[in-house]
């Protein structure tokens, strides 16, 4: 059974670029919490999706952090000083969104960013909501450039 803490430790390792050790503790964690842990699951996912070179890998991550994203309350995640999981919705979909694009699955990025844009009120006035809103207004531009290239 892992903890909290040892999931942000492992976090923590990757967020400071020691991006082979992280990646080793974001998955021993995984290894050891509960299939029916979805807040647990969600995070570690999301971290996980990150540190993939291959795009494919990638958002299989991206899919399993949102999949279980879908039955996480905020009390599951207040432990990690996220007052609202619903404003942690916005950057699942944003990741994902950006890997369905990679990938060329145009019509499932731009639902994956019609879902991030709805649910972008979610987040706060502060330095990560801002970089999150950017996140959703690039994938928006890009989607429209990927769109045009398509159609040609």
């Amino acid at each position: 059974m892992v903890t909290w803490e040892e999931i942000t430790a492992a976090v923590g390792l990757t967020l400071s670029g020691a991006r082979e050790e992280g990646g080793a503790a974001l998955k021993r964690c995984w290894d050891q919490t509960a299939e029916g842990n979805h807040a647990e699951r969600c995070v570690l996912a999301h971290y996980l999706a990150d540190l993939e070179f291959d795009v494919s890998d990638e958002v299989v991550w991206d899919e399993q952090a949102l999949a279980n994203f879908a039955h996480v309350d905020d009390e599951d995640l207040a432990v990690l000083g996220i007052a609202s999981a619903r404003g942690l919705a916005p950057s699942l979909h944003l990741n994902l969104g950006d890997g369905y694009l990679r990938q060329g699955r145009l019509q499932e990025a731009r639902a994956q960013l019609a879902a991030g844009l709805a649910h972008q009120d979610a987040l706060a006035d502060d330095g990560y909501g801002a970089l999150i809103r950017n996140g959703l207004q690039d994938l928006s531009t890009r989607i429209t450039a990927a769109s045009g290239s398509a159609d040609r």
